[in-house]
């Protein structure tokens, strides 16, 4: 029996399809969820002018609105299903290290996340953040597409 799932969002179409089916899962369970959306860190190692710090700080401002937009999918859609949930946005540049150090921190028992479906070349030159959660994470990872 599930108690407490993961839903990693990147705002896709795919992945609300995910979280609706993750809500979904949830509520026949009676578990809880966790929506959790991850940002780039935008580092700059350049010299820094006032231009590249105000560029930085739009574009943290931007991916943090993105994110919030993100999550109030899987928050709506908690809501209209009568399912617990709290959402967080977490920075790094590493998305499948946070959504697996939330998922243990948290006490999560399943992750649920979308998967484009990218193989081969593409796979190797995008990367897969569901493949790496996949592959690192202790947790039970659920994979729709």
């Amino acid at each position: 029996m599930l108690k407490h799932i993961l839903l990693p969002t990147d705002g896709s179409s795919l992945s609300q399809l995910a979280i609706q089916n993750g809500v979904q899962l949830a509520k026949s369970m009676g578990a809880k969820i966790t929506g959790i959306s991850v940002i780039p860190e935008q580092k700059y190692y350049l010299y820094q002018t006032d231009i590249i710090v105000q560029v930085r700080e739009e574009t943290i401002k931007q991916h943090k609105l993105q994110a919030d937009r993100n999550l109030s999918v899987i928050e709506q859609a908690a809501k209209d299903a009568g399912v617990a949930c709290e959402t967080l946005c977490e920075i790094s540049d590493y998305p499948y290290e946070s959504i697996i150090k939330v998922a243990e921190k948290r006490g999560c028992d399943l992750i649920m996340m979308a998967s484009h479906g990218r193989r081969g070349v593409g796979a190797f030159l995008i990367g897969s953040e569901t493949q790496k959660v996949l592959t690192h994470s202790k947790i039970p990872v659920l994979v729709y597409r």
